[in-house]
């Protein structure tokens, strides 16, 4: 029988890469890059191979492997595995790269930092006072090949072939007997007379100065070059002057050194170490710390090196989120960091965590998640927004806070595209029929119109031709100003989705309704649309063999594609009018209002009209409605009432510092209202309201929220505040008292074509089921009670103690 010896470098679980890292260690070892067999996963392998003649330099290269396999600290290169054979020696560590090769690479890129080397300074000036001070050893190797860097850009410790004990028990320091190592030695070392006084850690920091020294000048040439700071910062060459002392013994411990360097306006205090620091020490830190740091922490993260964000700050945010009591705060820095990231690396590492976020109920956490949504929706799938986001951020919805159902409408316009037929088209336009038509809030019935023009591509055909031209035409009866604007641009927008009958049954009719709108910018929007949709029916009416090429649109799928046009028909909507709700929200109710600027209705013949509240609106850039109006919009853009150029101040900034609040933040706008139906005064206004919603529901049957409680006398309306529009003008609008006939009416006309509904004849024919299934029921109960009273009737009452007999 045979047996055969197995190779322990083969079964090493670790395999070697044929190819050297610029700027190996000199001296037996040899570094190369390698890899773990089973998982993949990078590491580096120093590789000592064992020739004979050189036996005392393999009894150092085995006193290192021991050296290194027992040293454990933060700051020291970390071993992993190892394998000594009589003919190799090999030392497996965390992946890491020579000093010399990393400061190389950075320089090249020109992305080398002073903050950065002044941690790097820092962790090893760290390392040697736990060798001296801790373990009283004796690194007797500190230089430039001694220092590694790993992926994060932390700096570790190693060369340990040389380490000797401070105490003298295992003999004095071993002889290096290379001379690219023995430059780096202390003047005293040469004095062989011994008579230096010195302390056991006075040699390691001269290297130190060497080592400082080669950091910001490059290769140290000679001893004597010491003597010329050149490049190392004027902070630092106090201390650095101490490290190359001629007197050893005012050399300072590695200790002092650091407090010395991290004294107020020293080279080491800055936020980067601070940040560094903090987060060695971030598992004993209090709650209240932690916050606080996660705070300060994204602002910071700009000036910090991208592999340290990448790999030691994102580990703690992940952590921070998954074990601790972070909360909110750590979404900023999160999504900051993410930036760095690859996809496949970020749809590993940061999207679990946001799809966890997402079913929090913290509102903080949920409204930061909707305005940084930007950042992460192109790493989501469409699987993952619809079955476990999108029914999460529909909540958002119902919020009794208006800033958060804001931030969900605006959230809508990312989410559209992945979402599904019944998600689309089904559960979001209940909602956006509910917020358009209910919500207290003008900027949000606002912003919900514009949202609807904006995603009206990415719905099927049949919802298109069921919902957008009732949307909008209820947008257009809208008491808030900017709403019936909205509705105006939405048709405009959304022109190609729209029948040549539909154009002229439909939507001119709205259209010209509002051409005697008391808010000119409404009037100026409405001719402008007039004459697109008057502009594309006489072409085809010309040449009705366009009418195909018109309508191509109208019964296509949903398309990407077809968004484009809407892109940003009326991005000042989302940005400018959504301020509003900040300002209502900021407005004490018990502060005297700004002087009203409100879309008044049309007062009596003989009264002057109030002068409307400028709202311009910036015109369409789609398509056919560019080419058309580019004239209007040019005499736009000199109109000095812009909404764009108003600070509108942030919405999210101001409710983010209320959302620990318990109050209901919709009492505000209902007592509003309230207050306003008690006064005669807005009579007119608040009956218009009601009649333009019982006219042009979206949906029938749906519940009504609870009544809010009653409101802080003097809260006013959105509406009803001037928003840094120019003072109101004492000549009365002479389209005001045309509209009077609006309100003269007893009853609200019916559209001729009746389609208001959005649930669509399903819907009714539900509740024809339900109501007939009802009446059925009732006439069977009354049919058995019947029947019962004439069998009492007939047989009588039975006798006590008598039997029934068959």
């Amino acid at each position: 029988m045979w047996f055969f010896a197995r190779d322990p470098v083969r079964d090493f679980p670790f395999e070697l890469s044929p190819e050297l890292p610029e700027g190996g260690p000199p001296g037996p070892w040899v570094l190369h890059r390698g890899r773990k067999k089973a998982t993949g996963s990078p590491v580096s392998i120093f590789v000592y191979d064992v020739k004979p003649g050189v036996e005392e330099q393999t009894q150092v290269a085995k006193a290192a492997f021991k050296r290194l396999k027992t040293l454990r600290h933060p700051n020291i290169l970390a071993y992993i595995d190892g394998l000594e054979t009589d003919r190799c020696l090999h030392i497996v560590t965390e992946a890491v790269t020579p000093l010399g090769a990393y400061l190389k690479a950075r320089a090249e890129a020109g992305d080398l930092r002073e903050l950065e080397l002044s941690w790097g300074l820092h962790q090893i000036v760290k390392a040697l006072s736990f060798l001296v001070n801790d373990c009283s050893l004796i690194h007797n190797n500190v230089c430039m090949a001694a220092v590694f860097v790993d992926r994060a850009g932390e700096w570790k410790l190693g060369g340990l072939d040389y380490m000797y004990s401070a105490q003298g028990n295992g003999g004095g320091p071993p002889r290096k007997g290379i001379p690219e190592l023995e430059q780096y030695d202390p003047p005293e070392l040469a004095d062989g007379s011994g008579r230096a006084v010195r302390e056991k850690w006075s040699a390691d920091m001269w290297r130190l100065g060497c080592l400082i020294w080669e950091v910001f000048n490059g290769p140290l040439p000679r001893a004597a070059a010491l003597r010329n700071p050149g490049k190392i910062p004027k902070s630092l060459v106090p201390h650095y002057c101490e490290l190359v002392g001629a007197n050893p013994k005012v050399r300072p411990n590695p200790a002092r050194f650091l407090q010395n360097c991290r004294a107020p306006g020293g080279f080491m205090n800055n936020r980067f170490v601070e940040t560094n620091l903090f987060l060695e020490e971030i598992q004993i830190k209090e709650p209240a710390e932690k916050q606080k740091f996660f705070q300060e922490l994204s602002k910071s993260l700009d000036s910090f090196p991208e592999d340290f964000c990448r790999h030691k700050v994102l580990p703690q945010l992940l952590t921070a989120f998954e074990f601790g009591s972070a909360g909110a705060v750590v979404l900023t820095p999160l999504f900051k960091v993410g930036k760095f990231l690859g996809a496949a690396e970020y749809q590993r590492k940061i999207i679990p965590v946001v799809v966890k976020m997402f079913s929090s109920t913290d509102r903080a956490m949920r409204i930061r998640l909707l305005q940084q949504m930007e950042q992460f929706i192109q790493y989501l799938d469409e699987p993952t927004v619809n079955t476990q986001i999108f029914p999460h951020v529909v909540h958002g919805f119902l919020d009794t806070n208006p800033a958060i159902r804001e931030q969900t409408v605006k959230s809508m316009l990312l989410l559209a595209p992945k979402l599904n037929e019944t998600n689309l088209n089904v559960e979001l336009m209940k909602h956006f029929a509910r917020l358009q038509a209910k919500d207290e809030q003008g900027p949000i019935r606002c912003n919900t119109t514009v949202c609807l023009g904006k995603i009206g591509s990415y719905l099927s055909a049949g919802t298109r031709h069921r919902v957008l031209t009732s949307a909008f035409s209820r947008a257009t009866k809208d008491p808030f100003a900017p709403s019936r604007v909205a509705g105006v641009l939405g048709f405009a927008a959304t022109h190609n989705l729209y029948s040549m009958t539909d154009c002229a049954h439909k939507i001119l009719p709205v259209l010209c309704s509002l051409t005697v709108d008391p808010e000119r910018s409404v009037r100026d929007q409405a001719f402008k649309a007039i004459r697109s949709f008057l502009s594309k029916l006489e072409s085809v009416s010309e040449d009705p063999t366009q009418l195909a090429e018109a309508e191509k649109d109208v019964h296509a799928a949903s398309s990407p594609g077809m968004g484009g046009a809407a892109a940003s028909w009326a991005g000042w909507a989302v940005t400018g009018v959504s301020s509003l709700t900040s300002k209502l929200i900021r407005a004490h109710p018990t502060a005297a209002p700004a002087e009203t600027n409100v879309p008044q209705r049309p007062v009596p013949e003989g009264l002057p009209a109030p002068a409307p509240a400028p709202v311009p609106a910036t015109p369409t850039t789609s398509g056919h409605w560019e080419t058309q109006e580019s004239k209007d919009a040019e005499e736009d853009s000199t109109a000095g009432d812009r909404w764009d150029d108003e600070d509108w101040g942030s919405l999210e900034q101001e409710a983010e510092s209320v959302l620990a609040q318990q109050d209901n933040w919709s009492t505000g706008g209902q007592a509003s209202w309230a207050g306003q139906t008690s006064n005669p005064g807005h009579k007119s206004q608040e009956s218009d309201w009601s009649s333009w919603e019982a006219e042009d529901a979206w949906e029938q049957g749906w519940q009504e929220p609870s009544p809010p409680e009653p409101p802080p006398e003097g809260t006013r309306l959105a509406s009803e505040y001037n928003w840094g529009g120019p003072e109101p003008s004492d000549k009365g609008d002479p389209f005001a008292a045309l509209s009077v006939r609006r309100e003269a009416g007893a009853q609200p006309r019916r559209d001729s074509w009746g389609d208001d509904n959005w649930e669509g004849l399903e819907a009714e024919s539900r509740q024809a089921k339900a109501e007939l299934a009802r009446k059925k029921r009732e006439e069977r109960r009354r049919e058995m009670e019947a029947k019962r009273a004439e069998k009492k009737t007939a047989k009588g009452p039975m006798k006590l103690g008598t039997r029934k007999l068959d």
